[in-house]
């Protein structure tokens, strides 16, 4: 899509919702992106170590 109307329908968007529900939309975004960033890290911490068990 061309830039200005992907700006014009985020505006477009912003503008149909009330500041409450834009907000709350943001901190549940940054709650599961927060979730998915730990479950990444806990399952790369377990991997690095079942690789370095497995080589003795």
């Amino acid at each position: 899509m061309r830039p200005a109307l992907v700006y014009t329908l985020l505006a477009m968007f912003l503008v149909s919702l009330s500041s409450c529900e834009v907000i709350g939309g943001i901190f549940k975004a940054g709650v599961w992106t927060g979730i998915l960033v730990v479950a990444v890290v806990v399952g790369l911490l377990i991997w690095l170590i079942a690789k370095m068990g497995g080589k003795k």
